[in-house]
């Protein structure tokens, strides 16, 4: 899930991704939150090259991953797992290194108790949009939506599609026939200028509800006919979200109003009035 590709230590953001079946972290981030150190990518090239120098193993576990960087673009990042990274905690003179990997250990095991009981994930994504001040009955419907996508994902992944690109695309169709707009269009709608604002965290209970409805649909009918192409695919994910599309105009009809709306959940917007949403 992205909520869990940033974790935070005493205010410093750790970036970590899910490879190999086990979280990787990422060794920059990990030194400056230990070190405060004003250039933690200088401060870790030193370090591995002493480490390298003594004949540590450590460094040849680390592996270089694309991460998120603060301009919101992907760069490949030296990034080591739980193990890995104690021991190169071990070579960094700092007071914050045993707590650190307490709460290492912790959130390490995290996604492996996720694993093994799915509610876990649930129940923290629900606190996290708690905390942002979400109301319940929207952050029940955000749940539900993320576990009708996961389904929507699998369908294509069975169907052969691999790729990102492609993933971005056929949901596209089922956006561009639900709502009349794709999703760089509605954010740009609602005024969401950064790469890592996710819209579906901005739209209101009946822009989610469509959503679903959209890509439930689409998973039905791709269940149903199997395509075989991306090209099959799209012409799917098209049907499927103009059966959303449809209930939405019908339902703007009854409303006397849009359903496609500007409001979102940016940090000065988070209490919605009700009766606006």
């Amino acid at each position: 899930m992205e909520r869990n590709k940033i974790i935070v230590f005493e205010n410093r953001k750790i970036r970590r991704v899910w490879y190999n079946e086990e979280w990787y972290f990422s060794v920059v981030d990990v030194c400056g939150a230990l070190t405060d150190s004003p250039d933690a990518g200088a401060y870790w090239r030193k370090l591995k090259q002493r480490l390298n120098q003594e004949g540590s193993e450590v460094v040849t576990f680390c592996h270089g991953l694309k991460l998120e960087a603060s301009d919101g673009k992907k760069y490949a990042t030296d990034c080591a797992n739980t193990e890995s990274m104690f021991r190169i905690i071990q070579s960094i003179p700092s007071p914050k290194a045993e707590p650190f990997k307490r709460w290492l250990a912790k959130v390490g095991y995290e996604r492996v108790q996720e694993i093994e009981n799915p509610e876990l994930a649930q129940e923290r994504m629900k606190e996290l949009y708690e905390k942002k001040g979400y109301p319940m009955d929207w952050i029940d419907k955000r749940l539900r939506g993320i576990a009708i996508r996961q389904n929507l994902t699998d369908e294509w992944k069975e169907r052969g599609i691999e790729n990102e690109r492609d993933f971005s695309i056929l949901t596209a169709e089922i956006s561009k026939a639900a709502f009349g707009l794709t999703p760089s269009e509605y954010k740009e709608l609602k005024g969401l200028t950064m790469k890592n604002q996710n819209l579906r965290d901005h739209m209101t209970d009946l822009e989610l509800i469509f959503t679903m409805l959209g890509e439930k649909v689409t998973t039905e009918i791709s269940q149903n006919e199997k395509p075989e192409t991306v090209e099959k695919s799209k012409r799917v994910a098209k049907r499927g979200g103009r059966v959303a599309g449809k209930a939405r105009q019908e339902t703007e009809k009854e409303l006397g109003r849009s359903i496609v709306t500007n409001q979102n959940y940016l940090p000065e917007n988070t209490k919605l009035d009700e009766k606006k949403r």
